[in-house]
């Protein structure tokens, strides 16, 4: 049985409080994921946001979605106060199942919410798991100023800029201060300090000790909180700490199975260790649980493309661009494929696209530039690789990235002085050199190796370690 929780409606007065609405649906999701979800599977975030003020009937989202059933309804904040009324409808009839409204003080949300949760498991006959059971007799008193900043910073850190990445740890590191016990904020913490590292916004080493440090405070806190196993693993997938770090992905997904972005992050470590078939597996659950997503969609792109499988990661972009035109990272990765396939002009057109749509971030601008590099348009990428370099007072470059440039322009040493400059600096993006194309000119070089070994890859980087594709 599969549901959606659209978005619930926003009764409080005015956008500005949409955050609160939709943070609450975001929670509601994660209280039914963890109901049985060997009986119940519940789609994402993402998908279900795509839905918001939607006039499309319940058949119509049952068969975009592959869902039975769709929870609806409204949230009404007015004072010290909240109120939720929640109506459960079939898909396959739009037969209204259960309706009920529920109100209670802002500090008992988490209660009202696990009330919430039982009544739909007893409509549709879902025997909850015994550690679910556990969770929603235990939920705990929430302190309302805490409640809300840590709303407002998950509503900024999924915007995914780096603006919303800084303004949403100031809103986590406030919901903490109020509530010092709050292991869900310590996750969202470690969250976005791993996110700015890995989108290149900030140096890494710093950030990702802050990440792990938040993570393990989230799991002292509270040992089966999914969310803090997977930012966790996360963190360590990206500072190269292997040890059992396959477990915390397993432990992460049993706890929380409707977080996406756990099998994708689990799909790049097992990419990283030269799984690819697995990789791509793992991340086409993220995908089923979050079908019209675009960035899901792009991260499923972009296994594809480390692995070598061009042609479907085309498909798969292409769909991705379709459900979002205007995000930025379909298009960057559909320009890598592009370049694999030898479509230069398209792979260059859907780069200079990806720099527009994300206000000339580093990460595009460096991509364009590859891109030149790679098809013989040396003074372009010369050209963008010192504007890349001379801007790195104002705005942090993944060493990574410049690296890539030197490498697709067939300056091997060059390249490797960056890559090792990348490891020095602790650049996340090197889990990606097990299989990066833009790489092979480089694998047969003793430095390459010996940076390989140094971050504990399981072996050296070999085509047969990938299903090569055209």
């Amino acid at each position: 049985m599969m549901l959606v929780v659209l978005p619930f409606e926003n009764l409080s007065g005015g956008r500005k409080h949409d955050y609160f609405s939709e943070g609450l649906t975001e929670e509601m999701i994660s209280q039914l994921a963890r109901l049985n979800p060997e009986q119940l599977g519940v789609i994402a975030r993402t998908s279900a946001m795509q839905y918001k003020s939607t006039t499309k009937t319940p058949q119509q989202i049952g068969r975009e979605l592959g869902v039975s059933h769709l929870l609806e309804g409204s949230v009404r904040r007015a004072g010290g106060r909240v109120r939720i009324t929640a109506q459960l409808i079939r898909v396959s009839d739009a037969t209204h199942l259960w309706a009920e409204g529920y109100e209670r003080e802002l500090h008992d949300i988490l209660a009202l919410q696990a009330q919430v949760a039982r009544a739909i498991a007893r409509e549709i006959q879902i025997t909850l798991t015994v550690r679910a059971d556990r969770r929603l007799d235990r939920v705990a008193a929430l302190d309302p100023g805490a409640h809300e900043a840590y709303l407002r910073g998950r509503h900024l850190w999924n915007l995914r800029t780096e603006e919303g990445m800084r303004k949403g740890i100031a809103q986590y590191e406030e919901a903490i201060r109020l509530q010092p016990d709050y292991a869900t904020a310590y996750a969202g913490l470690a969250d976005s300090h791993v996110m700015l590292a890995c989108r290149g916004m900030v140096p890494a080493k710093d950030s990702l000790r802050k990440a792990k440090a938040a993570g393990r405070k989230a799991l002292e806190l509270d040992g089966e909180l999914g969310e803090a196993h997977g930012s966790l693993a996360h963190v360590r997938l990206h500072d190269w700490d292997w040890e059992g770090l396959e477990r915390d992905f397993q432990r992460a997904i049993d706890l929380h199975p409707a977080l996406p972005i756990v099998y994708y992050w689990y799909g790049e470590y097992l990419m990283s260790m030269g799984r690819p078939q697995e990789a791509i597996a793992m991340t086409r659950r993220a995908q089923q649980s979050d079908p019209v997503s675009p960035v899901v969609g792009a991260s499923l792109g972009m296994i594809l493309y480390l692995a070598r499988q061009y042609d479907e990661a085309d498909t798969v972009l292409q769909r991705a661009h379709e459900i979002d035109p205007n995000h930025f990272l379909p298009h960057m990765r559909l320009g890598l494929v592009r370049l694999q396939q030898h479509r230069s002009a398209e792979a260059i057109a859907e780069f200079k696209t990806a720099v527009a749509l994300a206000d000339h971030s580093t990460e595009t601008l460096a991509a364009l530039a590859t891109a030149y590099a790679t098809v013989g348009k040396s003074g372009a990428a010369r050209k963008l690789t010192a504007q890349l370099q001379a801007s790195q007072a104002e705005h942090y470059v993944l060493p990574y990235n410049i690296a890539k440039i030197y490498a697709a322009a067939g300056a091997r040493e060059r390249a490797l002085e960056w890559l090792e400059r990348a490891y020095q600096e602790g650049n996340p993006d090197l889990i990606e050199l097990n299989s990066e194309p833009l790489l092979d000119s480089l694998r047969g070089e003793s430095e390459f190796c010996e940076l390989m070994r140094r971050i504990g890859f399981p072996a050296p980087a070999s085509h047969g370690n990938l299903e090569v594709s055209s």
